[in-house]
């Protein structure tokens, strides 16, 4: 079974064979996804690789906190994506505090 790993702390210029490279000791990897910003297109200091489980677990552990590109990496397991809700602001609700009309 596969897991999902986020790399996090990337050096903006690392590429996804140095990644691959980085993650291979531990494992034969199956994908690396670096997030790029969809305006620019420059990396966002991040990304994904997913590997064997058991590997994936090897690579977390060594990796984690250890210098590629000249920073100190973030390994640990992906988290599921969590939805967030961009609804536009909330609305006026109660009010209260304003003028009073006086008799």
């Amino acid at each position: 079974m596969s897991k999902k790993i986020f790399v996090g702390n990337l050096s903006f210029q690392s590429t996804e064979s140095e990644i691959t490279q980085a993650f291979e000791q531990y494992g034969a990897v199956e994908s690396v996804s670096l997030i790029t910003d969809r305006e620019t297109g420059r990396s966002k200091g991040f990304g994904f690789v997913v590997m064997e489980e058991e590997a994936a677990n090897k690579a977390i552990a060594s990796l984690n906190g250890s210098q590629v590109g000249g920073r100190a990496l973030t390994v640990n397991e992906a988290k599921p994506m969590v939805k967030r809700d961009f609804g536009g602001g909330g609305g006026r609700q109660g009010g209260g505090g304003g003028r009073r009309d006086r008799y």
